[in-house]
């Protein structure tokens, strides 16, 4: 069944992925693109709605996916009910083991923080994280992305390169450049 299927894809999420969203992002795909649950296509499009919305795009993505993935899966679970369980199932799974792997180790690192193992232990995660995060832009520079330089990928480059100077350069907030890019993407395209 689908849903146990979502609850063992995320529990792995959930215990091995660490580093924030965009290290899990590798594995969230793996786990979610590769068994033919969504395309590629949605994947990326997952990641930028997660990216839109308030939240951890951990959390977010799984809301998505366990609300896409069950209608996608069969058309027995097309309906919205089975998406809104699906949705809070892999929401509740992908939380619950950081939850209680926090839970239990904040007390040890607390008491030990001077500890030089537990520097070495963190100093050594460092790299890891930024490898996974680096491995995330790579996996979004597919060929559902960029799989032909075309007018749409060259708008969406100039849409991109404008958002990150107007936030950069200018006081305006960055909702409001975000609102705006959506309703210019949606003229443009």
């Amino acid at each position: 069944m689908i849903y146990l299927k979502l609850v063992w894809a995320y529990l792995k999420i959930g215990l091995f992925g660490f580093g924030g969203g965009y290290a899990m992002l590798a594995l969230i795909e793996r786990e979610i693109v590769g068994p033919g649950w969504i395309t590629e296509q949605m994947f990326t499009d997952i990641v930028a709605i997660s990216q839109m919305t308030p939240g951890p795009i951990g959390i977010n993505s799984a809301t998505y996916i366990g609300y896409i993935a069950p209608g996608e899966s069969s058309q027995m679970f097309s309906s919205p009910l089975f998406g809104i369980l699906g949705s809070l199932v892999c929401t509740l799974v992908v939380v619950l083991p950081s939850f209680f792997l926090t839970t239990y180790t904040s007390h040890f690192i607390t008491r030990h923080k001077e500890s030089a193992i537990v520097k070495g232990v963190f100093s050594g995660l460092r790299p890891v994280v930024v490898g996974l995060i680096a491995s995330a832009a790579l996996l979004l520079m597919n060929s559902a992305n960029f799989g032909s330089v075309s007018s749409d990928v060259i708008t969406s480059i100039i849409i991109c390169v404008l958002a990150f100077c107007v936030v950069f350069f200018t006081k305006i907030h960055p909702i409001l450049v975000i609102v705006l890019a959506g309703i210019a993407g949606y003229f443009i395209f």
